[in-house]
C-alpha cells in the first residue's frame, strides 16, 4: 500500500513540475519578446513614446490586478480551475493581440493577456508548493524559475528573429500553439485538485479597492510629469492605505496583510524581491532600444545579444537552489543583490560607442547575480507560511515581482518623458536618450543597494530555527 502512495506521488510530482514550469515559461517570453519588437510595432502602428511604454506595462498591471483575488479564490476553490482558465484565457488574448490595427486595440489585447497570465501565474507556484515536501522546495522553485528566465532568455533571440522575418505580429500567433500544449497536458498529466482550509467569504470591496490602487498609482506613475499623473498616484497611495487598513480589519481578507506585519521573514523577503525587479526589469527595455537605435543593431542582432543574461539566469537558478537548501537564503540572495547594485551601476557609463563585448560581460554578470537572489528569496517566502495560504503567498511573490516591474517601467516611462517628451526617437534625440538611460541607472543601483540591507536583515530563514521566531503571521 506505502509502495503505492509513493509511486502515486512520484508520479503527481512530476506531472505537476512538467505542466507548471512549462506555463511558468509564457508569461516572461511575451515580455521579452514583445520588448524587442517595440521599434517594429513603433513603425507599424505609428506609436508614441509613452503609449509604447504602455504597450509593455498594461500587461503587468493586470496581471499584478489578477494575481491577489485569484490567489485567495484558489485557496478557496481549488488551484488547478484557476490555473487552467487563465491559460485559456491567456491564449485566445495573444491570438486577437496578432491582428490589433492601432496602440488602443494592442494594449487592449495585451491587458487581457495579463488577467490569463495572472491566473496562472499565482496558482502554478501554489501547486507545486502543495505538492513537494519542504526538503525537495528549493531544487523545484530553480526549475520552476529556470523556466522563467529560459522564456526571457529565448523571448528576445525569437522575438527578434520572428521580428525580422515574419514582422511582430508573429510572437503573438506564436503563443496560440505554446499556449494549447499546456491546456492540453494540464488537462491530461495534472491530476487532482488542491486548495486551502479557508472557506470563509471573499472580500470584493478589498478586491476592488485593490484593482483601483494599482491602476490609479502605475497609471499615474507613468504620466507623473502632469499634474493630472501626480493626483492619481497619491490617490493610488492612498487608496493602498485605506485597502490596507481595510483588509487588516476584514475577517476574511483577500490579502492577510498579517502577514506582513507578524512574519518579519515573510516582509523582509517580499520588500527585497520588489525592490530587485524595481531595479532590474527596464535593463531588457532600455537595452533594446539602445542597441537598436544608438548602436544600430538590427533586432535578432539585439536580441540574440540581449539573450545572453537570462541564459545565466536560467543555467544558474536550479543550481543556486539546490545550494538554498544547505546554505542560507541571506547570504546567497544577499550576494545576488550586490551582484546587481554593481552590475547597473556599470551601465551608466554607456556611450555611443561601448564595446559590444563589454556589454555583454555585464549582461552575464547581471545574470548571476539574478540566479543568486531569485530561487532563494521565493523559497523563503514560500516556506514561511502555513500551507493554507500558499495561493495567498504565491499571488504575493507575483505581485511583488510584477509591482517591482512596473515600478521598473515607470521610472523609465517619467525619465524619457521628462528628458525627452512624448516624441519619436530620432538620431537628433540620441545624445538626450543616452543621458536618460544613465539617470534610469542610477536610480536601479540606489534601489539594488536598498534591496540587499533587507535581504541581508530578513535574518535566519532554516526552518528549526525560523520556527522560533515567527510571529502570527504563520
Amino acid at each position: 500500500m506505502s509502495e503505492s502512495v509513493s509511486r502515486y506521488q512520484i508520479a503527481q510530482e512530476r506531472s505537476a513540475l512538467l505542466v507548471c514550469t512549462l506555463s511558468s515559461f509564457l508569461a516572461p517570453f511575451i515580455i521579452s519578446a514583445v520588448n524587442v519588437a517595440m521599434p517594429a510595432i513603433q513603425a507599424d502602428l505609428n506609436v508614441k513614446t509613452v503609449a509604447l511604454a504602455w504597450i509593455a506595462t498594461i500587461y503587468m498591471l493586470t496581471m499584478a490586478m489578477t494575481l491577489v483575488p485569484v490567489g485567495k479564490l484558489a485557496d478557496m476553490y481549488g488551484r488547478k480551475r484557476f490555473f487552467t482558465t487563465g491559460l485559456i484565457v491567456f491564449t485566445l488574448a495573444s491570438f486577437l493581440a496578432a491582428f490589433a490595427t492601432n496602440a488602443a486595440m494592442l494594449i487592449a489585447c495585451r491587458g487581457l493577456q495579463g488577467v490569463g497570465a495572472g491566473m496562472f501565474v499565482s496558482t502554478g507556484m501554489a501547486i507545486l508548493t502543495s505538492i513537494f515536501p519542504a526538503e525537495k522546495r528549493g531544487r523545484v522553485i530553480g526549475l520552476y524559475v529556470a523556466a522563467v528566465y529560459i522564456g526571457l532568455s529565448v523571448g528576445p533571440f525569437v522575438g527578434g528573429m520572428l521580428t525580422e522575418l515574419l514582422g511582430w505580429r508573429s510572437i503573438f500567433l506564436l503563443m496560440l500553439p505554446l499556449g494549447l500544449v499546456c491546456i492540453v497536458l494540464t488537462r491530461l498529466h495534472l491530476k487532482g485538485e488542491w486548495a486551502g482550509s479557508d472557506t470563509g467569504s471573499f472580500d470584493l470591496g478589498g478586491t476592488l479597492l485593490y484593482a483601483l490602487a494599482i491602476s490609479t498609482l502605475v497609471y499615474g506613475a507613468s504620466t507623473m510629469t502632469t499634474a493630472f499623473g501626480a493626483g492619481l498616484a497619491l490617490l493610488g497611495l492612498v487608496t493602498g492605505l485605506i485597502f490596507f487598513l481595510h483588509q487588516y480589519r476584514h475577517p476574511h481578507p483577500v490579502l492577510d496583510v498579517r502577514l506582513f506585519t507578524g512574519n518579519h521573514t515573510f516582509t523582509f523577503s517580499s520588500l527585497a524581491a520588489l525592490l530587485n525587479y524595481s531595479a532590474t526589469f527596464a535593463v531588457t527595455f532600455l537595452m533594446s532600444l539602445y542597441l537598436q537605435y544608438i548602436q544600430g543593431m538590427s533586432p535578432q542582432a539585439a536580441g540574440t545579444l540581449l539573450v545572453a543574461q537570462p541564459v545565466v539566469m536560467a543555467l544558474g537558478s536550479p543550481l543556486v537552489g539546490r545550494l538554498s537548501e544547505r546554505i542560507e537564503a541571506r547570504w546567497l540572495a544577499t550576494t545576488g543583490m550586490i551582484m546587481t547594485a554593481i552590475g547597473t551601476a556599470c551601465y551608466t557609463q554607456l556611450g555611443l560607442d561601448t564595446p559590444r563585448y563589454w556589454i555583454l560581460a555585464n549582461l552575464i554578470f547581471l545574470g548571476a547575480g539574478f540566479a543568486f537572489f531569485s530561487s532563494p528569496n521565493i523559497s523563503a517566502i514560500m516556506g514561511s507560511v502555513d500551507k493554507s495560504r500558499y495561493g495567498v503567498a504565491s499571488g504575493v511573490v507575483g505581485i511583488m515581482r510584477l509591482l517591482g516591474q512596473m515600478m521598473s517601467m515607470a521610472l523609465a516611462t517619467v525619465v524619457l518623458a521628462l528628458m525627452l517628451g512624448n516624441v519619436l526617437i530620432t538620431p537628433a534625440m540620441y545624445p538626450r536618450f543616452l543621458q536618460s538611460i544613465h539617470t534610469v541607472f542610477y536610480c536601479s543601483a540606489a534601489l539594488s543597494a536598498i534591496g540587499a540591507f533587507f535581504s541581508f536583515a530578513r535574518g535566519t530563514t532554516r526552518p528549526q530555527v525560523r520556527a522560533d521566531q515567527e510571529g502570527p503571521g504563520k
